[in-house]
């Protein structure tokens, strides 16, 4: 439960566990000899007020933590580093493509990070923490929160590649016209997606390349592997992008087909017709001296020669390759 803007605190023991704080224990708490976590909800104004007032942090630091929509970076200052990463929003009933960001102040002897939703990511860091198998340092903690923001990346992603074989074997078998808002909508979740994940990768390759001693080589390593897999990510949504324009191209041309294959029906029944239409419409004139007015037999004898007409008429097509 968050308490009055604070919702995770914890003091690192160096063994992968740590001790849960809270506001008063966070006001007389020592960062010398050991790791301090604070989360915070940048909306609430206790957390606000503690970070402007408390927290000694430079004001342009400051304004990054507490930034509505920030855009993901990473920028190395005297004192730590400055990280905004962006994960995938899997709160119930959120779109993923409406990204959560994360804000993310550290250095080797505190760790001070905002959200305004909630990251299931950092909750998954708080449960490890709790079973005594959490992250010892700083460098590890952040080599922790940015694979596991691109972990959850990896369902998105692979969710949309399903939708897009399931459309190409929906375009195959049924050609609806349904299928082009389906196709639409999937186009505009890979663009979305893709958007917000291009500076992500930017600011994820610089950490591992940033100059920061608490940062080792198995830190950096598990950093620059989350940078390559933010890549290919890229990739398969620039993939999945141009799947979706074929799999369109091939479904207007599907329909465009059936509309041909309709109207040359059409033609050829209006062609067969029209000649019929012109007979029947001559003799069915109410006027005096129609052949066959007065004979019985001529109904049957205009029949025959309409079948006449039509079979001629069949002939000529074929020969004409019409038919």
């Amino acid at each position: 439960m968050i308490n009055k803007g604070l919702i995770a605190a914890y003091q690192f023991d160096g063994q992968g566990g740590g001790k849960a704080l809270d506001w008063s224990d966070i006001d007389n708490i020592s960062t010398a000899d050991k790791l301090c976590w604070i989360h915070l909800d940048y909306t609430s104004p206790d957390a606000e007020n503690w970070l402007k007032e408390k927290s000694g942090l430079d004001d342009l630091v400051i304004a990054a933590l507490l930034s509505d929509d920030p855009r993901p970076r990473s920028a190395a200052m005297k004192d730590g580093l400055l990280v905004i990463l962006r994960g995938v929003n899997l709160n119930p009933g959120a779109d993923p493509e409406d990204m959560v960001s994360i804000r993310l102040w550290i250095n080797d002897r505190q760790i001070i990070t905002t959200r305004r939703r909630k990251l299931l990511s950092v909750a998954d860091v708080c449960d490890t923490i709790e079973q005594g198998i959490g992250p010892c340092s700083s460098g590890e903690f952040l080599a922790s929160i940015a694979s596991r923001l691109v972990e959850r990346m990896s369902v998105v992603v692979q969710d949309i590649d399903d939708k897009t074989d399931l459309l190409e074997g929906q375009v195959l078998a049924e050609q609806s016209y349904q299928l082009r808002s389906d196709i639409s909508k999937l186009r505009r979740e890979a663009i979305s997606l893709r958007r917000y994940l291009a500076p992500q990768r930017e600011a994820m390759s610089r950490l591992f390349n940033e100059r920061a001693e608490w940062l080792s080589d198995t830190d950096r390593l598990r950093l620059r592997e989350a940078a390559d897999n933010v890549m290919r990510y890229i990739e398969d949504l620039d993939a999945i992008r141009e799947r979706a324009i074929v799999i369109q191209e091939e479904l207007i041309s599907h329909i465009s087909e059936q509309m041909d294959k309709r109207m040359y029906v059409l033609s050829m029944v209006a062609a067969i017709f029209l000649p019929l239409g012109f007979f029947t419409g001559l003799l069915g004139v109410n006027l005096g001296g129609i052949p066959g007015a007065d004979d019985k037999g001529s109904f049957f004898v205009f029949c025959g020669v309409l079948l006449a007409v039509v079979f001629l008429q069949v002939l000529l097509f074929r020969k004409m390759k019409w038919l």
